[in-house]
């Protein structure tokens, strides 16, 4: 077992918050470990601490289960950033995020970052399939796959489309347009009570990913990164400010114990 007193702390919290099923666990196992593997849903919670350079960045990962729900404004309490996940063949899983998941986020920072994340690109887009960031990930696609161009039918918002159809036995239907994560960023902001011209722009925090190729997923977690440094700095110097007194660093400085007094 580690020595508590030697673990490193965080400087900074990302959350991911989403449905089940939409592959949460599988970005952040991605982007940790370099390599995809099959998980079961998540249960209440687990972290990550990533060091980024000189700072510790805890990267929280909630279920996304109705039973885990009252969860999520725990885990989300003091966040930096928060990765709100939706899968783009389901555009349900993008319905929950307004409906369930956005007032997790209230027990956030009052300048937390959200981001917008489609996973499962790779069933819908022919540019998904390649692995562009990790290493060791298969790249094995043969020539007819990487060549396929098949047209996109996207859905309106917000009338759901049908259940994920097949084209032509090799990609799935696009059930949510980039258009519709753009609007719901709007959404967020407006609801969080923010002035659109001086936020974050949408196309910055809107990305669509893939878990098992690792398409666009070392872009998405360094991209927030960046982001939430004056968050992490900020911190620093409000420690540096007022530090924390260690009861165990005063009872080195003298090997005899103080007689209390009382008036």
């Amino acid at each position: 077992m580690p020595d508590v007193s030697k673990m490193k702390k965080p400087d900074v919290k990302l959350v991911l918050l989403g449905d089940m099923n939409v592959g949460k666990t599988s970005l952040l196992h991605t982007y940790m470990e370099r390599k995809f593997k099959d998980t079961i849903s998540t249960v209440g919670g687990a972290f990550f601490l990533k060091q980024w350079g000189p700072y510790n960045i805890s990267i929280w990962d909630t279920a996304g289960r109705e039973q885990f729900h009252g969860l999520g404004s725990m885990y989300c309490r003091g966040a930096a950033a928060i990765i709100l996940t939706y899968d783009v063949t389901n555009w349900q899983s993008l319905a929950e995020l307004e409906e369930r998941f956005l007032s997790l986020t209230d027990t956030a920072n009052h300048d937390c970052i959200y981001a917008l994340v489609g996973n499962k690109a790779d069933l819908t887009d022919p540019k998904a399939h390649l692995s562009q960031d990790l290493d060791g990930l298969s790249e094995d696609r043969t020539e007819c796959e990487e060549e396929r161009t098949e047209p996109q039918v996207l859905s309106a918002w917000p009338t759901p489309p049908a259940s994920p159809t097949s084209l032509s036995g090799l990609l799935l239907h696009k059930q949510v347009a980039r258009d519709d994560a753009l609007a719901l960023y709007g959404r967020i902001l407006r609801y969080k009570g923010r002035d659109e011209k001086n936020s974050l722009p949408a196309d910055k925090l809107c990305f669509e990913t893939s878990a098992k190729t690792g398409y666009n997923v070392d872009i998405l977690f360094e991209t927030l990164f960046d982001l939430v440094l004056p968050s992490i700095l900020r911190k620093r110097h409000e420690n540096q400010a007022s530090p924390t007194v260690d009861l165990e660093d005063c009872r080195e400085v003298s090997g005899t114990r103080v007689k209390s007094s009382c008036c």
